[in-house]
């Protein structure tokens, strides 16, 4: 193991370090050297949580071998031991210079993350070094109990007192084997963590709880959460002994909020109720017990009467009565229904001296509270809620901390509540005190109650009580904690020493995007004014379900808040963009509570683990479970996406008072002091919860990820400065969405190729299932994370997580395996796994598979067994696959027909013989209703209204033919669905084709493009030597029949297929898709890119268009053909990065560059073409022509 010397002290790194490790453990040492603290900011995955292990144990080690170098140099008496290596070498840079230092002297590590599954991991990471002190982890009984009867109370604090009662009486057998199993060999020489130490507990039958508590007074390095530190009530209830120990703060973006909570409250008129109810119950309980046969005489007390409770019963009133005078007190103040009453920190010594609590008084009432909530709590029997006592005790240890005397009380107070508001306001919860009817109850009126707010807006109140404990130093360090002045000027107290670290990664490993605006061209922005707009979650859900197609594997997206994340996905799931995502990448969403997180997250693990899948998307919120601590290496976290910035609500009472408290600082500071404005704080909040969400994405080294912050607000300076200073650098600000999407794919492309991760495989016994690593991913990465253990919980999740209930496998039926990273098929044998032998076997099996592909989503749980192959380099099964999922189309040799460039004196003969006929069979007055409704259609292009006004046609079958006779008269674009309804209402279609769609010049320039590609044409010729213009049926081609003749057909070749019906299909196809207004921008694009040659321009638009709906991406592949030769390489790259490497843009066929100026200056920027026959004047006629 690599050992290196930084500032005198040997260190052992399990691996050698980079530049910035050193710099950091380098930081460390000097901390703990000058006794000074420190501030340490290095990115989230550069190993700061080991560093700072072997830089603090290996400082540790060195102090206690200083000792004894001075314990043999005393012995000696000034001769040296060794020769070569005096004593004086030794140094003492480590002990505290020339004063006496024995080993009970060496300083403990008191190690604090925010959670004991960060402080899990810190453990684990422990485990991997060369260090084995002896640690301890503290956790609270909640965690670490297991008397079943304790562990069935509700209450917390219940719990807390039941456990006291129990061993108190020795009542507990765990309690009882702690004094033997303590001093246990193996545990005492363990590393374990609180898991572990529950492990130990129930197979030895010992205490964890107490266990660690014992372990604590021998320990080396003590974990904990940090709250326990801060908290002075939890201090005190762990006995932690502060005085010359080192304090670490791990994780410590939180600290300033944990700060201020610890040392907040808020008094409901339900606790004070809840307290009074309690000790209401045991006055009348005592009552009886006294007047039950004995007379109440100068030494009554509770034990006579009953065991365990040491007062009388007069106290016991007069708490009932101090109770009952703070909730008048409280309830005395008028308080305005919008808003509530701001009065100083030192104005809450005031207001609960109306109930007679003060410094001369708070140490009997604590007493008397103590005991009468140790006393209900261990009654058995019936449950009594006494958590609003222990509030109440709780806040008197708070508010009347310290014991100053008489002289010095008011500089006290004044001291304490600094840094300190109160704030009473109406209570808005449906908690309500009932109320009582007998002597006791208050005289209040009955009216809505107010809540005592007492709030604390300085973390330097507790960071300054550290201090005041004397220890020996503190640091603190975070993956996001810039800037780190203002972070400093919170805390109120120095730190000398400051490291703002550089990452690991290079600049391939890293893409950082802001998107200001979606693909269809809507600003992003999260603003309370735009956040719930429908077009901007629209945009929103275009915008992730585009990415999530880019980005490979697991994809993380953060929301600003809970109830923001949970209307707009219930907005995506009316909407259709739930869909979309879930197709590409199965959603998985942060519950609110813990008790299904660890569920959800394994069921997104198990689901990116899985070769067979695309990966998973994981919705979470800022400063949630997920965007704090949570590992999202490697596949687990390839993307993050920002949704907004997440502000604190600017209207919550604590949140403006805040910003008050901050600008009153600000304006009244000393000199040389800095204080944040408290709209410098109020940004800092949201940066900060951002910071901490962007550091998911990259978790090592050889990790990498991208950054997609999708806010327009992220654009401007201010808010990029704010971002962490390992991100500035690599912003990128596009004005296009099509420019994300092509640069982005591009970056993955890079990376997987630069940083190959280890192939994935499916557990044995998966159904013989094969995975070959895909082209674009390169395989999966490996992972320490055991697909096996999460089995169970994966089998849970299916019955509530829609996600799970979709099958794994073929999942490319729609778009034909573009966007697979696996090709999959349905084992049926090797008949279905080998080349056509002919082309009638082609169009048998082409139909069937495309029939098979159409009912995919509804067949979805039919086979368990599937197989799955990835065809690397293997062109020709590509080539055959592909083949198969497509119909194969028997096109003859057109011949200019009805549909085609007819005369318009065809026309208008064919319009007169119709009319004459319509007239012969209608009456007069239907007649002329629908030359009425032609007419009206004419002007204002209403379909619906047409069908309704000739619906008196569908009424009698002789008149069917006229309704289908009226096709004619339709326009290209109301054409299909005019079809549509005569097969509805008919029973027979109007013989529509593609190409009835196109507008009169489209159809030109198919024609005269006909001319020069037959022969490419498929020719069916008939035994009479004629052909028709209709496809041929491919049923009725397998049925065989008179129009095969003995030559059979000529085998197409690959890639043969016309290209004026390629065109005539695509032009079609866009029109479909897009509309009208939407094929108007690709036109003028097409029309701009044959000027300019902007191929960003163009890319741009077309990406935009295409990338809107997943059913629109095989029209991005299409478009193709109007790429110019010398941009076909970019553009095959970017479809490669976006929708994978299975289908080429190669295989479409390419349209010439003639073909390309008639195509692009013939689609006409109108969408409306304009109809012949008795629609038109004879003016209009002669135009028509010329």
């Amino acid at each position: 193991m690599p050992s290196l010397n930084l500032h005198g002290v040997a260190v052992d790194f399990p691996f050698p370090p980079y530049d910035c490790q050193k710099d950091y453990m380098t930081k460390v040492i000097e901390c703990l050297q000058k006794k000074v603290n420190g501030i340490l900011e290095s990115p989230t995955g550069t190993g700061k949580t080991l560093c700072l292990l072997c830089a603090t144990l290996a400082w540790r080690e060195h102090f206690k071998d200083t000792i004894s170098a001075r314990k043999v140099a005393e012995r000696l008496g000034g001769e040296e031991m060794f020769t070569n290596t005096p004593l004086s070498s030794w140094g003492t840079a480590a002990t505290d210079g020339n004063t006496p230092i024995y080993y009970t002297d060496v300083p403990k590590i008191i190690y604090a993350s925010r959670t004991h599954s960060q402080l899990a991991q810190v453990i684990s990471e422990l485990k991997n070094t060369s260090y084995r002190p002896k640690v301890c982890v503290l956790g609270s009984r909640e965690q670490l109990c297991i008397n079943q009867e304790v562990m069935h109370q509700e209450s917390n604090h219940v719990k807390v007192h039941m456990c006291r009662a129990k061993v108190s009486t020795r009542s507990c057998v765990y309690y009882n084997n702690v004094e033997e199993r303590s001093t246990d060999r193996d545990l005492v020489n363990s590393i374990l963590d609180v898991e572990d130490l529950v492990k130990f507990g129930k197979k030895q039958r010992v205490c964890p709880y107490y266990l660690s508590r014992s372990l604590k007074q021998q320990a080396d390095v003590i974990f904990m959460p940090y709250n326990y530190l801060l908290d002075p009530k939890s201090r005190r209830a762990h006995n932690i002994e502060l005085n010359g120990a080192v304090v670490i703060f791990d994780e410590a973006h939180n600290v300033e909020k944990t700060c201020e909570e610890s040392t907040s409250f808020d008094l409901t008129p339900y606790d004070i109720a809840s307290a009074i109810n309690a000790v209401d119950r045991l006055l009348v309980e005592q009552a009886k017990e006294a007047s039950h046969g004995q007379t109440v005489t100068e030494d009554f007390n509770a034990e006579s009467l009953s065991s365990g409770l040491k007062i009388d019963i007069a106290t016991i009133a007069k708490m009932k009565q101090i109770l009952l005078d703070l909730e008048a007190t409280i309830d005395s103040y008028d308080v305005p229904s919008d808003k509530g009453i701001t009065k100083p920190g030192i104005f809450i010594y005031e207001l609960l001296e109306g109930a007679h609590l003060t410094y001369n008084s708070k140490m009997a009432v604590s007493e008397a509270l103590e005991q009468i909530i140790g006393y209900l709590t261990g009654k058995t029997g019936i449950f009594l809620n006494t958590s609003g006592l222990q509030k109440v005790a709780d806040i008197i240890q708070l508010v009347f901390c310290g014991e100053p005397s008489e002289k010095d009380r008011q500089q006290q107070m004044q001291s304490n509540t600094a840094h300190f508001k109160v704030h009473i306001h109406r209570d808005t919860s449906y908690h309500r005190k009932k109320q009582s009817t007998d002597v006791w109850a208050s005289s209040s009126p009955k009216k809505q109650g107010n809540v005592l707010s007492y709030w604390c807006f300085s973390p330097g109140f507790s960071m300054q009580d550290l201090v005041n404990q004397g220890v020996r130093c503190i640091i603190l360090t975070s993956g996001t904690l810039s800037p780190l002045s203002s972070f400093t000027s919170e805390m109120r107290i120095e730190f000398p020493v400051c490291l703002e670290n550089s990452h690991v990664i290079e600049r391939d490993q890293i893409f950082v995007s802001i998107i200001e605006r979606g693909p269809d061209g809507v600003q992003l922005s999260s603003a309370f004014d735009r956040r719930f707009v429908p077009e901007n979650m629209a945009s929103l859900g275009n915008t992730v379900a585009n990415l999530s197609r880019v980005v490979p594997h697991g994809l993380l997206v953060f929301f600003p808040s809970f109830p923001l994340m949970e209307k707009t996905l219930d907005f995506w799931r009316a909407n259709g963009h739930a869909d979309r995502i879930e197709n590409i990448k199965p959603m998985f969403v942060e519950p609110k509570g813990k008790g299904t997180f660890a569920e959800v997250i394994d069921g997104y693990y198990n689901r990116v683990n899985d070769p067979a899948s695309k990966g998973g998307t994981f919705f979470a919120v800022c400063r949630g479970k997920a965007s704090e601590g949570l590992d999202f290496a490697d596949t687990f976290g390839r993307g993050v996406i920002i949704t907004g910035l997440p502000f604190p609500p600017k209207m919550d009472p604590r949140v403006i008072l805040k910003m008050q408290f901050l600008d009153e600082m600000s304006r009244n500071k000393a000199p040389g002091l800095k204080y944040l404005s408290g709209q410098e704080w109020y940004k800092q909040q949201a940066f900060r919860a951002v910071n901490q969400a962007i550091g998911r994405v990259i978790r090592h080294k050889q990790d990498y990820g991208a950054i997609f912050l999708c806010d327009q607000r992220f654009k401007n300076s201010d808010a990029r400065a704010q971002l962490p200073s390992w991100v500035r650098p690599y912003v990128r600000l596009y004005d296009g969405f099509g420019n994300v999407v092509r640069d982005v794919s591009q970056f993955f492309r890079v990376a997987q190729k630069m940083r190959p991760v280890v192939e994935k495989t499916t557990a044995a016994g998966s159904c013989g299932t094969v995975c070959f690593p895909d082209r674009q991913s390169s395989g999966f990465t490996s992972s320490s994370f055991s697909q096996s253990s999460h089995t169970q919980k994966a089998k849970v999740l299916d019955t509530h997580l829609p996600s799970l209930k979709r099958r794994r496998l073929n999942e490319h039926s729609e778009a034909i395996g573009m966007t697979s990273i696996c090709t999959e098929y349905e084992r049926q044998g090797q008949d279905s796994q080998r080349r056509p032998a002919n082309l009638l076997d082609a169009l048998e099996q082409g139909d069937h598979r495309s029939g098979e592909a159409d009912d995919a989503v509804g067949k979805e749980e039919k086979a368990n067994c599937l197989s799955t192959l990835f065809l690397q380099y293997d062109k020709r099964m590509d080539d055959e696959l592909r083949g198969a999922k497509r119909k194969i189309k028997l096109v003859q040799e057109q011949k200019i027909s009805v549909s085609g460039d007819v005369s318009e004196e065809g026309t208008a003969s064919r319009v007169k013989a119709f009319l004459a006929e319509m007239k012969k069979s209608l009456s007069q007055v239907n007649f002329n209703h629908i030359i009425q409704a032609l007419q009206t259609y004419k002007k204002t292009d209403n379909l619906d209204v047409l069908l309704t006004e000739t619906a008196v046609l569908t009424e009698d079958t002789n008149t069917h033919s006229l309704l289908r006779g009226l096709y004619q008269f339709i326009r290209p674009h109301h054409k299909k669905k005019f079809d549509e309804k005569c097969q509805e209402l008919t029973g027979q279609d109007c013989g529509y084709k593609p190409d009835h769609s196109l507008s009169k010049d489209e159809k030109k320039v198919l024609m005269l493009q006909s001319a020069t590609d037959r022969q490419h044409t498929v020719v069916l010729t008939s035994s009479s030597g004629t052909s028709t213009s209709s496809q041929l049926n491919t049923a009725q081609l397998n049925k065989g029949g008179h129009h095969l003749n003995q030559q059979g057909l000529r085998e197409p070749q690959t890639g043969s297929a016309p290209k004026n019906e390629v065109l005539t299909a695509f032009l079609t196809d866009v029109k479909t898709a897009l509309g009208a207004e939407k094929s108007t921008q690709l036109f003028q694009a097409i029309h701009s890119y044959r000027k300019t040659d902007s191929y960003e321009n163009l890319v741009t638009t077309v990406v935009n268009l295409f990338t809107e709906r997943d059913e629109d991406f095989n029209l991005l592949v299409r478009f193709c053909m109007f790429i110019r030769a010398h941009h076909k390489k970019q553009y095959k790259e970017m479809l490669d990065g976006l929708i994978g490497p299975s289908v080429s843009a190669d295989d479409v066929p390419a349209a010439s560059e003639d073909q390309q100026s008639k195509a692009s200056s013939s689609i006409p920027l109108r969408t409306e073409s304009k109809n012949s026959g008795f629609f038109s004047s004879s003016q209009n006629k002669t135009k028509q022509k010329n």
